[in-house]
């Protein structure tokens, strides 16, 4: 088994855009900061939700709950934590951590339900389930 990337941290600068006329990140930026970090880290396991849709296989948001503990400012330079902590082949739960300097900003968890392009809960295929949760799928003639 090859390990999968189980988290990755990435750096999102506040846009002037994205605040409220008090100066701070609006809260449903957050949300979108936090399908930013779940679509790096399909990415670093070697997937690319493009190409998944592309097959006809969609991620919906079943869940999602943030706790908000201090705020974020326009210009401020963030670090978004996602991890995978628990994985079916229909359904994926992620857990957040938005962070500025140190200072935790917010905690969040979600699931997400692969469906298809019906709206019903449909698995994940083998080799994309096998690449995401760590198999190594032997290559043609091994």
């Amino acid at each position: 088994m090859a390990a999968p990337v189980p988290s990755c941290d990435i750096q999102i600068r506040v846009r002037y855009a994205e605040t409220d006329a008090m100066g701070y990140l609006h809260h449903a930026q957050y949300f979108v900061y936090f399908e930013q970090g779940r679509t790096e880290l399909l990415r670093q396991n070697g997937a690319r939700y493009r190409d998944m849709e592309a097959q006809g296989i969609f991620y919906v948001v079943a869940r999602l709950e943030c706790r908000f503990r201090a705020p974020a400012r326009y210009d401020d330079l963030l670090t978004l934590t996602t991890a995978t902590e628990r994985m079916t082949p229909v359904r994926v739960e992620h857990a957040y951590r938005l962070s500025c300097d140190g200072r935790l900003l917010a905690e969040a968890r979600s699931t997400l339900v692969s469906v298809g392009r019906d709206g019903r809960p449909l698995p994940l295929p083998d080799p994309l389930y096998d690449r995401l949760c760590g198999v190594v799928v032997p290559e043609r003639g091994e």
